[in-house]
Parts: structure tokens; C-alpha cells; sequence
């Protein structure tokens, strides 16, 4: 596939706006566009090295990704202090983004999320409507290779603190992860509800079920030398299913807004 700067730039002009999205639902299946993921690839080849210094603050990147600029049209609140979007990324009316966080190329943000401080929304991350993402958090990216989809977030879930979902996890609709818990594709889920480890999507990707209510846990070593040592491996357990209680405690404080 041929790709000129000309169809790069109006590519990345498409997804700012939300024309283009590198993964969507389509009859309950996310499927991902191969062919956008392949054009902002592209652009590392097609971009040189420019100063993009800021002051006292010195910057050298691609020029074909510069930190995109916004305007009080976009309807998104960016609270001042050293937040950076880069190009190529959609927000839409009413994302609030605080400070210091850094959303990368063709990551896609719906109405309504709120990402809090310290927050990382890795390239062509997929964040659904009246998103949470607590402090601290890092949603992973994945560019390469190409086909593979993004990591996933659907509408109303909720990311508390210092968590880390990687590797093309899929969090569901209303679920909801508690802080300090880590998802990539290597990493056993289980459903303390129904007393057995979560099924694993397409490519071993973990997909944490809708309205899911997720904590920190362990696993015993049945294996190995370790096996009857007391020696256990991080494992992440769904403790319960969204009620009215829980979702009373991760309700967005309109105020703030």
C-alpha cells in the first residue's frame, strides 16, 4: 500500500474529528481498521526530526506528530499544567482532561470521560462515554502489528487508581476495575461469582465481562518446584457484578464538572 504525507495528513485530520476510528463495534464485534493503523505507521517514515522546543523546554519528534491544538469549539476541557495530546487523537464535547496526562496518535475518547492526573491513553486506545479513568492510570497502546485491535474500554466503566490495562484487553460496559489492578494478555482472570477463570477472547486477549467488579488477588503455585511452597501469582478476581450500591460509589461528582 502506497502512502503519501497527502492522504497521512487527511487521515489524521479524519480521526481528530471523528470521521475515522481505528477500531469499532459492528454487530456486537469490535473490528479494527488495518488500513488506518498502517497510514499512521506511515508517518514515522514520512516525518523528520524537528525542534518543537517550548520555552525553557526542549522537544525533538516527528513533525508529521506534533501536539494537536484545540479550540473552545471542541467543547473539551484541558485544565492547564502540562497535559499533551498528540496529533492524530479524538476527543469529543465534554472529555475533561487533567493534569499531567498524554494521549497518543489515534486513541479515540467519547462524550462524557473524564481522565484524571497522571493518566496515559496509549495509540488508538478506544475510550467508550461517561468514562472514569482514576489517577495514574496507564490504558496501553498497540500499533503493531496492524491488525491487531487496541485496548478497549466501553461506555460507563469505571478505572480506578494506579491501574494498568494493557495488550488489547477489552473492559466491557459498566465494569468496573479496582485500583491497583493490572490486565495484559498473559493474565488469568477469575470469577470468584461463578468459581472459575474467565474465558479468553479472540487472540488471548482478556476481556473483563460487563458490569464486572474487579480487585486484586492471587493464585496458589499448584506447579513446578514452587507447588505446596505458600508461594502465589498475581491473578485479578471479579468479586461481584454491578449493583445500585457500586454504582453509587463510582458515580462521577457532577460538581466537578
Amino acid at each position: 500500500m502506497e502512502i503519501s504525507l497527502e492522504l497521512f495528513n487527511k487521515t489524521m485530520g479524519d480521526l481528530e474529528t471523528g470521521k475515522l476510528r481505528v477500531a469499532q463495534k459492528k454487530d456486537g464485534k469490535w473490528m479494527v481498521n488495518t488500513e488506518i493503523k498502517q497510514i499512521i505507521l506511515a508517518g514515522f517514515r514520512l516525518g523528520k526530526i524537528e525542534n518543537m522546543s517550548q520555552g525553557q523546554f526542549s522537544f525533538f519528534d516527528k513533525n508529521t506528530f506534533p501536539v494537536r491544538k484545540f479550540n473552545e469549539d471542541d467543547g473539551v476541557r484541558i485544565v492547564p499544567g502540562g497535559s499533551s495530546i498528540r496529533r492524530g487523537s479524538y476527543l469529543a464535547s465534554g472529555v475533561i482532561v487533567m493534569p499531567p496526562s498524554y494521549i497518543n496518535v489515534g486513541a479515540f475518547i467519547d462524550e462524557g470521560t473524564m481522565i484524571d492526573s497522571h493518566v496515559t491513553i496509549g495509540s488508538c486506545a478506544q475510550i467508550g462515554k461517561n468514562i472514569h479513568i482514576s489517577a495514574a492510570t496507564q490504558i496501553g497502546g498497540v500499533l503493531e502489528p496492524a491488525g491487531a485491535l487496541p485496548t478497549i474500554i466501553e461506555d460507563g466503566a469505571f478505572i480506578g487508581g494506579n491501574c494498568g490495562i494493557y495488550e488489547g484487553t477489552l473492559v466491557e460496559e459498566k465494569a468496573v476495575i479496582g485500583s491497583g489492578v493490572i490486565i495484559t494478555s498473559s493474565t488469568a482472570l477469575y470469577d470468584a461469582t461463578k468459581g472459575c477463570f474467565v474465558e479468553k477472547g479472540e487472540n488471548g486477549r482478556v476481556v473483563v465481562p460487563r458490569g464486572a467488579v474487579v480487585v486484586c488477588g492471587s493464585r496458589p503455585i499448584n506447579k513446578g518446584a514452587a507447588a505446596g511452597s505458600g508461594m502465589h501469582l498475581y491473578c485479578p478476581i471479579i468479586i461481584k457484578y454491578r449493583d445500585e450500591k457500586t454504582s453509587n460509589s463510582v458515580n462521577l461528582e457532577e460538581l466537578l464538572r
